[in-house]
């Protein structure tokens, strides 16, 4: 690296960063973008996007094996775990040369290394090739260093039977039982996908309630359909910790409501969630402030140092990529001299359960607990033409609204294509939409989306195709 100064320097090439450094691009600036392992971060690499490879083959699978009711006759359909994963890396591989593509194309340079802050406007970087490069931001440095996997240091991760979400994307077979510390939604996508694959799912949560966070009616869809395909769920429960056994089976102490039970299991995934990785790389040297591994910002992204900038899930909650990238964005054009901020009204959450799971603004309880009186429009997939068409009728799309402006509040839906659908939802918050104006919109038949429709009459008294209570 010739020259060593730059407008600016983002540490991280995740889906925060990476945004980042391109709109950077864009906008005339010289940038450098720091990337520890690999561009894509580990919603590229180990995390978003392969658990959906392996999700979407898993759902295909469990389909087809049941396509018996529907006249799809399919003699012994089976898993290639191998092809499965190299068809995954693949996915992986394209993605990430894309973003090398994208940084090459719009004049962004990358530097393989590991970044520390030095001062409010240098960065020391220990690059692959094990050699210490001292570089200067002359306008700002975002951080962008994301999070990482929780462990449990009764469950010391061994990469093969004691694993956490990165190896578990990685698994050349389908374990015969596996065992998930942590009802969230890392363990329920990843548990629910194994289990259509054909392990044995149990899973250990130890809150009252798995999906802790999604409304009560719509997470207890996905646990009602897990259970029915002989998943066990242990609600208020805790993994103590386990025994190897002679066979190599692994025989985990659980703690259920103060009773120990042990559970034998071939593979044990801890799915506890993620910690923020703003601690450590310097910034609390130079005086940013940092709390429980958050940088935390204002409205523009940045820290109380001026001009440094954090972004994604080193820097708050909710920890989602397309939070992440937004930032990224909108931190490009503050640094650029646009106007732009954090303004959005709510942030969508897609959960790739089975069925899925997607919400966006105020839970029903959520509006209730602010005092806010509402009115609820719901809508069951097994009232939908498509719904039935697509052999998929678990699940409902709900709408929560002001009881009185009748202003859109929050969207909840579980079922088929939740993720994809959610969209609207988001639309309808942005643009301070009242149910009139979802429910009035015509909705192409016959297709999922008509649901969001009919939910939103519903909520006014007069869907067509249900009765209104």
């Amino acid at each position: 690296m010739a020259d060593k100064t730059y407008d600016v320097i983002v540490i991280g090439g995740g889906p925060g960063g990476y945004p980042c450094a391109i709109r950077l691009g864009q906008l005339k600036q010289k940038v450098l973008c720091v990337e520890k392992e690999e561009v894509g971060g580990v919603c590229l690499n180990w995390g978003c996007v392969p658990s959906k490879a392996i999700i979407a083959t898993s759902h295909t699978f469990e389909k087809v094996r049941n396509g018996a009711s529907y006249g799809l006759l399919t003699d012994n359909p089976r898993i290639d775990s191998d092809k499965l994963q190299d068809w995954k890396d693949g996915i992986v591989k394209k993605l990430t040369t894309g973003v090398r593509g994208l940084f090459k194309g719009n004049g962004v340079e990358l530097l393989y290394g590991e970044a520390r802050v030095t001062g409010p406007k240098t960065v020391s970087v220990k690059t692959r090739e094990g050699t210490v490069e001292t570089i200067t931001a002359t306008k700002a440095i975002v951080i962008g260093t994301g999070s990482s996997t929780i462990e449990i240091p009764s469950f010391k991760f061994d990469g093969r039977q004691i694993i956490g979400a990165k190896e578990a994307v990685s698994l050349r077979t389908v374990p015969r039982r596996l065992l998930v510390i942590g009802g969230g939604i890392i363990g329920m996508e990843l548990g629910g996908a194994y289990q259509n694959l054909g392990s044995e799912l149990t899973v250990v949560e130890a809150l009252p309630t798995v999906l802790t966070g999604v409304d009560a009616d719509v997470a207890a869809v996905v646990e009602r359909n897990y259970v029915k395909h002989g998943a066990k769920i242990f609600k208020g429960a805790k993994a103590l910790g386990y025994e190897r056994q002679s066979d190599g089976s692994i025989a985990v102490r659980v703690d259920v409501a103060g009773t120990i039970q042990t559970m034998v299991t071939d593979v044990v995934l801890v799915a506890i969630g993620m910690r923020p990785n703003g601690a450590g790389v310097g910034l609390e040297e130079i005086g940013v402030k940092v709390e429980k591994g958050f940088v935390p910002t204002d409205s523009t992204g940045q820290t109380n140092v001026p001009g440094i900038y954090a972004i994604g899930d080193c820097s708050s909650m909710p920890m989602l990529a397309h939070k992440a990238t937004k930032e990224g964005e909108i931190v490009a054009e503050v640094i650029a001299g646009h106007k732009a901020a954090k303004d959005w009204v709510a942030i969508t959450a897609a959960i790739f359960t089975s069925p899925e799971i997607a919400t966006v603004g105020l839970g029903e309880q959520q509006a209730k607990d602010k005092g806010i009186d509402v009115r609820v429009g719901k809508f069951p997939f097994s009232a939908l033409g498509r719904a039935m068409a697509v052999n998929e009728t678990e699940g409902f799309i709900k709408v929560v609204a002001d009881r009185g402006t009748k202003e859109i509040l929050g969207v909840h839906i579980v079922g088929p294509s939740a993720t994809d659908l959610i969209s609207e939802g988001a639309l309808a918050l942005e643009m301070h939409a009242f149910l009139e104006d979802v429910g009035l919109t015509i909705h192409p038949h016959p297709t999922l989306g008509e649901g969001m429709m009919e939910a939103s009459q519903n909520a006014l008294g007069h869907a067509i195709h249900i009765l209104n209570r």
